[in-house]
């Protein structure tokens, strides 16, 4: 399995064929992705499935400094 979905599971997600559809779809959706150097999208799949070890927030700042 990869770690970026294929041009076909991007079609089929989209679906739509045309690289010009299938970036507005992704940009109407909110679906983070990339373009690569041929104009086509990238889409990770922890974009699209969601990444099941998600970090938790970062805690505050604290100073390391002695007071």
């Amino acid at each position: 399995m990869s770690i970026t979905l294929t041009r076909d599971e991007i079609a089929e997600l989209t679906r739509c064929k045309l690289k010009a559809g299938q970036l507005a779809f992704l940009r109407t959706n909110g679906v983070r992705h990339y373009v690569d150097g041929h104009g086509w999208p990238v889409v990770t799949r922890a974009a699209v499935e969601g990444e099941k070890d998600q970090a938790q927030a970062v805690a505050s700042w604290k100073p390391n400094k002695a007071a």
